[in-house]
């Protein structure tokens, strides 16, 4: 049988693939090559066990002292067209794009458009003024309290889609915050959407042509995009897959929105990303902009964190490491660097299984006789015998009186959500319904009540009936006021 073109790119090994992939026009690092060794066997074995050549997989790379020492692709791109996965594929890389936010935060004060200190309310004076100001620094290291925009789309949505000025003008309305700015870390993709707003509204560019010109093009990034239209062709884009019913179904988004995630990239791009940090090329080409980006937060008591701009910077097995990973629909991602060792693992996935715990296993085999502590042991697995656990009698549903359902029944408003819940009684019982949720509530003795794993409590008037709704959707709470 005469071999395809197809043929040769499923089945050549991979090195030959990266060259079929750069004959065809797809952009390849200039004399780059990946050549095989004991550790990369190995390293095949890490990856060939969690796919086959009929699923969707991971790009790997790995790269050490200036160079990609390997990399390679594992199952297909795209399952309907069977594309195989190799370094070139584009993936959506989900939260691993906060690094690129935070890049351009730090660009412009750099530039000195902006301060980290500022207070956001500088630029969005529309913004509700709280008891303590949110500062940029708040938000690149997740300390802002801010709501989580998905959260609140998710309680109000009124479709399958909504865009950038929706969930921004759903933040503005926020009058009240999950804790006092600097208070804790709590990781907020809310902060970063927020951050690429703001970048928009600093510089007067979008936050996508900003990026393309500051950082993707000084650093030869040509493959490298904030994906803010969904119509943009994307040649040798990865498909996002979810396993389901002995299967796999598409998993992608209709969403555009950008900062905290958004940007489609290869593995190849990456390394040009990874490789800045040692030596930088961007804004004014010094160390202090990298400096910036690496400088954990520090939260109001003075403790610190190990979240910086975008980045975690931390330690594994006594080395120093940065690192971050990232997930949505059918995209898992994760980068480590150990930058003492000049050493980076990346792989990304399209079949939503995270690549975390493979990544680790590359560094180990690289890094074996570097680490000065002893991996970690885990458990038996083993666990406890647990008595069966006794519910007080407080905590035990009850069911409500007719006259209870019709009482509670009725509208409510929240303009924090801009949004309606209706309770009403359907076969005896209270139900409510918010956006495009509808649920039966569970009352307790309390005068508690359930719903859709959020808790309602009811506020009374002076006629001792019920005026406002308290809805706790853990960990922000929202006011409702009866309306007729």
């Amino acid at each position: 049988m005469n071999a395809t073109l197809f043929d040769l790119l499923r089945w050549t090994p991979q090195f030959v693939v990266g060259c079929l992939v750069s004959v065809v026009g797809a952009p390849s690092l200039p004399a780059q090559a990946y050549p095989r060794t004991a550790l990369t066997d190995k390293v095949d074995t890490i990856f060939d066990l969690e796919d086959d050549d009929s699923s969707p997989g991971y790009a790997v790379g790995i790269f050490k002292d200036g160079r990609i020492i390997y990399a390679r692709g594992y199952g297909l791109a795209n399952l309907e067209y069977e594309i195989p996965m190799t370094p070139q594929t584009v993936f959506r890389i989900a939260s691993m794009s906060k690094q690129f936010t935070a890049m351009c935060i730090a660009l412009l004060a750099e530039q000195g458009k902006l301060s980290l200190d500022d207070d956001i309310r500088k630029f969005f004076p529309e913004m509700p003024e709280y008891e303590s100001p949110i500062t940029v620094r708040h938000l690149v290291n997740h300390t802002s309290g801010m709501r989580d925009y998905m959260t609140l789309q998710g309680l109000v949505a009124r479709g399958d889609y909504y865009n950038s000025e929706d969930a921004l003008a759903m933040l503005l309305r926020q009058r009240g915050l999950r804790f006092n700015p600097g208070e804790r870390y709590s990781y907020s993709n809310s902060g970063y959407f927020f951050l690429a707003a703001l970048v928009e509204r600093v510089s007067g560019m979008k936050t996508s042509e900003f990026a393309r010109e500051h950082v993707f093009e000084p650093l030869g990034m040509t493959e490298t995009h904030f994906h803010d239209d969904l119509n943009v062709v994307v040649k040798n884009r990865a498909s996002g897959y979810r396993q389901m019913d002995g299967g796999y179904r598409i998993h992608m988004t209709p969403l555009d929105l950008i900062g905290d995630g958004g940007i489609y990239t290869t593995i190849e791009d990456y390394f040009k990303w990874d490789q800045n940090f040692y030596e930088n090329k961007l804004g004014k080409s010094t160390q202090d902009l990298i400096e910036t980006m690496l400088t954990p937060g520090v939260l109001n008591s003075g403790e610190e964190i190990t979240y910086a701009l975008g980045l975690n910077v931390s330690t594994n097995r006594g080395l120093r490491t940065v690192s971050h990973s990232g997930s949505w629909v059918g995209f898992n991602t994760y980068a480590i660097r150990y930058p003492d060792q000049r050493f980076s693992v990346v792989a990304f996935s399209n079949g939503s299984r995270s690549p975390g715990r493979l990544v680790s296993q590359v560094a180990d085999l690289y890094l074996a006789d570097q680490f000065t502590q002893a991996a970690p042991q885990r458990p038996d697995g083993r666990q406890p015998s647990r008595r069966p656990r006794q519910v007080p009698a407080e905590l035990q549903p009850i069911s409500l009186l007719a006259s209870q359902v019709q009482e509670y029944s009725g509208f409510y408003y929240s303009d924090e959500l801009d949004a309606y819940a209706v309770l009403s009684p359907e076969e005896g019982a209270l139900t409510m319904r918010l956006g495009m949720h509808s649920g039966v509530m569970t009352a307790f003795p309390s005068g508690a009540f359930r719903w859709r794993r959020m808790s309602i409590e009811f506020v009374r008037g002076t006629g001792q009936s019920a005026s406002a709704l308290v809805l706790n959707a853990n960990p922000s709470t929202f006011t409702f006021t009866r309306v007729q």
